[in-house]
């Protein structure tokens, strides 16, 4: 027996390993098992070299066993094993790792060692989260190289001895503390492998059954894989009882390495608009998940999307549990980002089915906060496949491309109207112009939408414009009656501005009204009234809101019986003036003085009483 001591500082390290390194124990189990498929690797690829290794009894795997009454669990490979000297300087020395050295030979000699897992030589000391003791067995498959035990209790050093293990590989076995006892328990083992390493390419046995799937399907030509293997990894990696509603199948080669498949559920989780949800893209690293919710290698408009990502390329931090923000991640992200914008383009073309209609519904108002999230990189795409209802579209949503094709002659602009009035907003007055002009207005009812017309201030050359703030053209031909009307109310569309200076910021004639006496509509340039509610809705600070502009209907009787009464110079208007203002915020869902409309409408009331003798 010999007892070597650990590199200086080794048991000072040795504890930032065992307590503070990673947050979840069970990653141990990961971290050894994965050492193993390393170490099978290693052996396939020697053994393509020379044919003088010892050999296997039937197929090489990984198996995992435990005994209970003893504590204990063992992990077991028929790799390339451990010689004397790779024992003390794979194991006696903390961040030395046999894989990346490994690693470094292959690209020597011009190989791909992206099938590796372990990279940074601390994996096999998490044994020591749940181990009082950690005993190696190993026989390497080199020739004449005899076999080792290694014993250590993460304390300063280890012994090393000859063993007596005949088969090449190795057997690493834990002693279990008293309070990680509940490891020793097959059907917890079968778990925790596959949360974490159900895709290593090897078999992984326990009680003699392989408990992973040993299949990366992401890994395959999409023309390799069945539909019934793309819908069973869906289920597995998001919980859905249902089939996808539409996937994509990535596999990127060159500078830029990265395997995936990304699913679009049918239905909306119902947490999916909470500050704190966490996308449902699991992320592998040569086949082994390091992380379950990869937030950062999807922007935040695309986190309905769920399945996994796999690269070699990916910075971890030496626990791999935290992904680095590096420029391949940030490319990885970006293409991942533009493959399926462009695979919901195409879905959106299709006329046979009705996929991209239930996507827009489920996931419509998430993807439109890329707009803004994302300019960028992506609006171009994303504005393609924007969808709205509109005033003619009949509860259909309709693209931006098809509103420009239906414009009619003589508009200049696409308009578009910003409520979150649903229920108002067919029958908002702002619309009545257009609805006579035979003019196809956008409408926006999802709060995101206002970032959305702030964004896109045009499409294919022709400019986007608000029905709150665009005036709307006069026409041209007026008839004499009209003309009449305009000019008795131009006075009194004076008077009420100097009357309402305090309660507006103008008062003018509307071009855009046929059936109502006025509305409200925003100032150019100022904070519009739908996002000013929509901040306070969400308790933001938003000051002092802006006036808006009160818009009279020259047309309408009501408008023209206080035109001419107020030329002719009558008393007592200033109630029904107040009452134009009242109807208008009516109009929009809203009135800030009800006590003030209710004293105006008793005088209405009493007026029209006695004009009629009563």
């Amino acid at each position: 027996m010999e007892h070597r001591r650990f590199e200086a500082d080794v048991r000072q390290i040795l504890h930032l390993v065992t307590h503070s390194l990673y947050s979840d124990r069970e990653i141990f189990l990961r971290e050894l098992v994965s050492n193993a498929s390393d170490a099978l690797d290693k052996a396939r690829f020697i053994g393509l070299q020379r044919d003088d290794l010892r050999s296997v009894e039937g197929d090489p795997s990984i198996r995992i066993e435990c005994d209970a009454d003893a504590g204990t669990i063992t992990i077991e490979d028929d790799g390339i094993g451990l010689t004397a000297d790779e024992a003390s300087e794979h194991l006696g020395t903390i961040a030395r790792s046999g894989t990346s050295a490994f690693a470094d030979a292959l690209k020597e000699k011009g190989e791909n060692p992206d099938a590796l897992i372990g990279q940074f030589g601390v994996g096999f000391y998490s044994a020591f989260m749940v181990a009082e003791e950690v005993t190696v067995e190993s026989c390497s498959a080199l020739p004449d190289s005899e076999s080792i035990v290694w014993k250590s209790d993460g304390g300063e050093g280890y012994e090393l001895t000859k063993g007596s293990r005949e088969k090449r590989g190795t057997a690493i076995t834990l002693k279990l503390r008293d309070d990680a006892k509940e490891f020793a328990d097959n059907d917890a083992l079968r778990t925790i492998v596959r949360k974490h390493s159900d895709f290593v390419p090897w078999p992984i046995t326990i009680e003699d059954a392989q408990v992973n799937r040993a299949k990366a399907i992401w890994a395959q030509s999409p023309s390799e894989v069945s539909e019934e293997d793309y819908t069973d990894l869906y289920k597995h990696v998001s919980m859905d009882w249902q089939e996808p509603l539409t996937r994509i199948h990535i596999r990127a080669e060159g500078t830029l390495q990265f395997n995936a498949i990304l699913f679009v559920p049918q239905s909306r989780p119902w947490q999916l608009d909470r500050l704190d949800y966490k996308v449902g893209v699991q992320l592998f690293q040569k086949g082994v998940k390091v992380l379950d919710h990869a937030d950062n290698i999807v922007p935040r408009f695309l986190r309905f999307v769920t399945g996994v990502v796999d690269s070699p390329d990916l910075d971890l931090n030496v626990s791999r549990e935290i992904l680095q923000q590096t420029p391949i991640v940030q490319a990885i992200r970006k293409q991942l980002t533009k493959k399926l914008l462009k695979h919901l383009a195409a879905e959106a073309k299709k006329e046979d089915d009705n996929i991209y209609d239930q996507f827009w519904t489920e996931f419509g108002h998430i993807l439109k906060e890329g707009i803004a999230e994302d300019a960028g990189n992506s609006k171009e795409l994303l504005v393609e496949l924007l969808r709205f209802e509109t005033t003619q579209s009949d509860g259909a949503t309709i693209s931006l491309q098809d509103l420009k094709e239906g414009m009619e002659e003589g508009q200049e602009a696409l308009w578009y109207y910003t409520s979150v009035d649903k229920d108002r907003i067919h029958s908002a007055p702002v619309l009545e112009g257009f609805k006579k002009r035979d003019w196809e207005v956008l409408l926006m009812t999802d709060p995101v939408d206002e970032w959305v017309a702030m964004s896109v201030p045009e499409y294919d050359g022709t400019p986007l414009k608000s029905v709150l703030t665009g005036e709307l053209p006069e026409d041209e031909a007026d008839d004499d009656e009209t003309k009449k009307a305009k000019d008795e109310a131009r006075p009194l569309i004076t008077w009420m501005g100097e009357l309402l200076s305090t309660d507006v910021a103008e008062v003018r004639m509307s071009s855009r009204l046929t059936d109502s006496p006025s509305v409200l509509v925003d100032k150019e340039g100022a904070m519009g009234s739908n996002m000013e509610r929509i901040l306070k809705a969400a308790n933001q600070q938003v000051g002092p809101g802006a006036q808006r502009v009160l818009e009279i209907n020259p047309n309408h009787a009501l408008v023209q019986t206080l035109a001419r009464l107020n030329n002719d110079g009558a008393a007592g208007l200033e109630p029904f003036a107040r009452l134009l203002l009242d109807h208008a915020s009516i109009a929009e869902g809203k009135l800030d003085d009800p006590q003030g409309f209710a004293g105006r409408l008793q005088a209405l009331m009493a007026k029209a009483a006695d004009s009629m003798g009563a």
